[in-house]
């Protein structure tokens, strides 16, 4: 994998630490629900679900 995919990989993980970083996450604590569910629990799970779908892109693009 060259440098420059490597790259892309640290940025997408200092972007999910931001993400994840608590004064963010409680920004979706609220009383609304997302069928059913609170929406804090709603946003982990999606930013989760996107950050492993991003990460598989690039290894599988990338991959050398």
């Amino acid at each position: 994998m060259k440098k420059r995919h490597e790259q892309k990989l640290i940025i997408l993980s200092i972007g999910l630490m931001m993400a994840f970083s608590i004064p963010i996450s409680l920004l979706f604590n609220s009383e609304k629900n997302v069928f059913g569910y609170p929406m804090i629990l709603v946003y982990l799970f999606v930013v989760w679900i996107i950050s492993i779908i991003i990460s598989f892109v690039i290894v599988k693009r990338y991959d050398e």
